[in-house]
């Protein structure tokens, strides 16, 4: 049986973040998802003897079931996991501090997935170019709108890098091709992470921008500038229909199974909206031969700082390592670079092993 005063302090902890913090509602659902675990793990037990339930909670977290079948969730989603409990417990000791003091800060700090786990994560899994190359193979029926649709989706998903809220609640005014651009407004009803407001740009692959432009004039010739560009499709006695029905609140969900079924068709293993983003910037980072390359890359993923960029995106498989290294030996000496010595310059003492570590990770000519 769960304790109630676990589950009050959580409610309480929400309703911070709601009021105090400006967390959206949709992010504070993800909060209240994740943090659940935690009292499924304490069960009957008061906060205060958390650190003496066992298993530890990082081990409780590795053995919950993964989707479709697989043994255990994500390792991203277990540190995710891992960090809500984390944040919680640490606003729940300043805020109790003479109720919780016997639970020791030092414990809280191990809400965190093994070293050997944290190592694995960096074994990422994205979309690449030719995954979206071989989903835009797929034929298609005529008539087929829903299938020209989701290509489309695919290939957008993936040239600009948008979170699938975003994606699934963009109307079409706000996508500017002529520009190569989507305005991420949410003053256009556009659900991005934090309200933070951007125009992005598109990768520029011909190739798939060629199937993005043959849906971006089906539905501008067929739906007003308000309408959402990633349409809601009707089908009546096998045709299908247009229509200018706004997003459900399940709407990037809806696009997930839409491009399942895509992944079949295509002979490929399914990879969720959120695996084109991480492809995306794969590829801009892979191709990134500057500094300014890698800040407008992380600009383009709307991200607070490149430090955020760096640490989710900027990295490379083992394969990639021994490519690269072993190629060392072919590439020109790089000749005196005034922009990056100011850089390092200006930066602190403690920055510049980061600097060095990030600039070596950008496949610089």
């Amino acid at each position: 049986m769960i304790a109630r005063d676990n589950y009050l302090k959580i409610k309480q902890h929400l309703q911070y973040l709601r009021d105090v913090l400006q967390v959206q509602p949709a992010s504070a659902e993800r909060y209240w998802f994740h943090l659940r675990y935690l009292l499924l793990w304490l069960d009957d037990q008061p906060l205060v003897n958390a650190d003496r339930v066992r298993p530890t909670f990082p081990v409780f977290v590795s053995t919950l079931p993964g989707k479709d079948g697989a043994p255990s969730l994500a390792l991203e989603s277990q540190k995710t996991i891992l960090e809500c409990a984390r944040r919680f417990l640490r606003w729940t000791k300043q805020e109790y501090g003479r109720e919780l003091q016997p639970l020791p800060q030092s414990w809280i700090d191990t809400m965190r997935i093994a070293p050997s786990a944290s190592e694995a994560i960096r074994d990422h899994v994205y979309v690449t170019e030719d995954d979206v190359r071989r989903i835009l193979q797929t034929p298609v029926a005529p008539g087929d709108l829903a299938m020209i649709r989701d290509r489309a989706a695919a290939a957008t998903l993936f040239l600009s890098g948008a979170r699938a809220a975003a994606f699934t609640t963009l109307p079409i005014q706000a996508v500017r091709l002529q520009d190569q651009c989507i305005d991420q407004f949410p003053s256009l009803g556009v659900r991005t992470k934090k309200q933070r407001s951007a125009t992005t740009y598109l990768l520029q692959l011909p190739e798939l921008l060629n199937v993005v432009r043959e849906w971006d004039t089906l539905v501008r010739r067929e739906l007003p500038g308000t309408s959402p560009w990633y349409a809601v499709i009707e089908s009546s006695w096998g045709e299908q229909k247009l229509t200018n029905q706004a997003p459900g609140k399940n709407r990037a969900g809806a696009l997930d199974k839409r491009l399942k079924r895509l992944y079949a068709l295509a002979g490929l293993p399914y990879r969720s909206a959120h695996k084109f983003r991480h492809g995306h910037a794969v590829y801009g980072l892979l191709h990134a031969r500057t500094p300014a390359d890698f800040k407008a890359i992380s600009m383009n993923l709307m991200h607070s700082s490149t430090r955020i960029t760096d640490e989710i995106y900027s990295f490379l498989s083992d394969g990639e390592v021994r490519q690269h290294i072993l190629g060392l030996n072919s590439n020109p000496i790089a000749s005196q670079n005034t922009e990056l010595e100011a850089l390092i310059r200006k930066s602190i003492q403690d920055e510049v092993h980061r600097g060095i570590e990030a600039i070596g990770k950008m496949i610089a000519d």
